[in-house]
């Protein structure tokens, strides 16, 4: 497996070899020139690097589920027969989107996607 931690760009350590310093505008804790706020963000990357890392099991599974062909999600909100019967009737114009959402109980954007 290839570690894809040697793809990832360290924006900030760029920033620091240039010879610059970060500072953000927004968040207060995100700066670069304090030893206060260096590890705060040498703390938050530690953070994210073991969500990426904690979560990549799961992304592996569900990349072996959907291979096999397992649906993921939620269910289907109609019947490939209702699919079919709803888009036969917009086809038509015998009714329209609101009225078929109306008649399946569902909403009219559910409706519009299947359109």
């Amino acid at each position: 497996m290839i570690d894809d931690r040697a793809f990832r760009p360290n924006t900030l350590g760029a920033i620091g070899k240039a010879g610059a310093r970060f500072r953000s505008l927004g968040d207060a804790g995100a700066d670069t020139t304090t030893a206060h706020g260096r590890l705060l963000l040498t703390f938050l990357g530690g953070i994210a690097e073991f969500e990426r890392d904690s979560s990549a099991p799961s992304r592996a599974k569900a990349a072996r589920a959907k291979a096999r062909g397992v649906h993921m999600g939620r269910p289907p909100a109609l019947t490939p027969h209702q699919r079919a019967e709803a888009l036969r009737d917009l086809a038509k114009g015998n009714a329209t989107q609101a009225d078929i959402a109306r008649q399946f109980k569902l909403s009219r954007s559910t409706i519009s996607r299947l359109a």
